[in-house]
């Protein structure tokens, strides 16, 4: 049994003091100082930092050095253990535009191992691509791009959690349909479409928006485009927040629009995060990172090289939102989205002791993981 004391402790709705966090592999009891730590617990001093649910993070490519299209065991080990550095405790491992040879080799390496490796836990696959519009590829290769159609997903329906669609490249009308009652939350993104069709697919059961602003159509007075339906609509959006993808001004906007309750910040980190500036890969393509940014040779940005810590940091500084709504960004709204609230999310007694402990300045301090130490 352990026992977290002298810590800040981040509930859904406020942030408590006087209190400790008892736990073994799930969470006994959040009790006031005033109840008597067990005798036999191994205490942990949070020395006035903040304590919360482990972060989770729905849609990393990868991270120092390693990326999930690598198709390997000790690639999403390598990824695993480097993102409890971050704060982060579960993750889906998300997949890129390639040939279906290699989508195929990762997502059949990502159903081998989830729950194998210590670290942050692989809940399942997000694939994003190759369902895109060309036109909004962004960093994926467009001689992979193809037609939406269920048969190809459907053999590993059972672990995608998550899976980006062009809806106006959809030929047939029912793959959305077919996605859903698969279990798997369809996401529009790198799109060309228009409100009506944006709507026409939010309709039919689309229900997340990969990367808000980011390789999708625009919001015109005229013309709303996919931005607009994600903003006029219940859909859960995701939030790129380097302050490169998604202007500080426009996170402000999405947090007074949307609300709390329907935003989730991720990382699209790619495997040059945690490793600084220099050359990298992404998809077999060349990327250079300088001074926090990642581009192609042609200046296309090339997903992020941010973590969840600075993520956080950096919304909960350009929106003022409070500390606990921000958190909820990386816990329970994941959590809630992926069908997981009843085991992680938050700290209530009888969910997964994944626990994060930080700074003021979202520096991690510890992390743990069904309990276990691992930063």
């Amino acid at each position: 049994m352990k026992v977290i004391t002298n810590g800040k402790f981040i509930l859904p709705q406020q942030v408590v003091e006087k209190h400790h966090l008892i736990f073994t592999e799930v969470i006994s009891a959040l009790e006031p100082d005033s109840t008597p730590v067990p005798t036999d617990a191994t205490v942990i001093d949070a020395q006035g930092c903040y304590v919360a649910p482990g972060f989770i993070n729905i849609h990393i490519h990868g991270t120092s050095g390693s990326d999930a299209m690598d198709g390997t065991p000790e690639s999403l080990a390598t990824m695993a253990a480097a993102l409890t550095k971050t704060g982060v405790t579960s993750f889906l491992p998300t997949t890129m535009t390639a040939s279906w040879e290699n989508i195929n080799r990762a997502l059949a390496n990502i159903k081998s191992c989830q729950y194998k490796y210590p670290g942050a836990k692989l809940l399942g696959a997000n694939v994003e691509g190759p369902f895109i519009n060309p036109q909004y590829k962004g960093a994926q290769k467009e001689e992979y791009i193809d037609q939406a159609v269920f048969t190809k997903i459907a053999p590993y329906q059972d672990y995608i959690k998550l899976l980006t669609v062009a809806p106006e490249t959809i030929k047939n009308p029912g793959f959305i349909t077919e996605c859903v009652q698969a279990g798997i939350i369809v996401s529009l993104g790198h799109s060309a479409a228009t409100y009506e069709e944006a709507q026409s697919a939010i309709g039919a059961g689309a229900s997340h928006i990969t990367h808000l602003f980011n390789a999708m159509s625009g919001l015109h007075h005229r013309r709303p485009g996919l931005v607009g339906a994600a903003l006029d609509s219940t859909v859960t959006v995701e939030l790129i927040c380097d302050n490169i993808h998604v202007h500080p001004m426009l996170q402000r906007l999405v947090y007074k629009t949307k609300g709390p309750a329907k935003i989730i910040l991720i990382t699209d980190a790619m495997r040059a995060s945690q490793l600084g500036d220099g050359e990298s890969e992404l998809g077999g393509q060349k990327v250079f990172v300088n001074q926090g940014k990642a581009t192609l040779a042609d200046g296309t940005i090339a997903g992020s090289v941010l973590t969840m810590n600075t993520a956080l940091y950096n919304f909960l500084t350009n929106t003022h939102a409070t500390l606990p709504e921000v958190i909820g960004m990386v816990t329970l709204n994941p959590a809630r989205e992926l069908g997981l609230s009843a085991s992680l999310g938050s700290l209530e007694a009888g969910k997964c002791a994944d626990i994060t402990i930080f700074d003021e300045a979202f520096q991690i301090k510890r992390t743990f993981v069904n309990g276990i130490l691992c930063k």
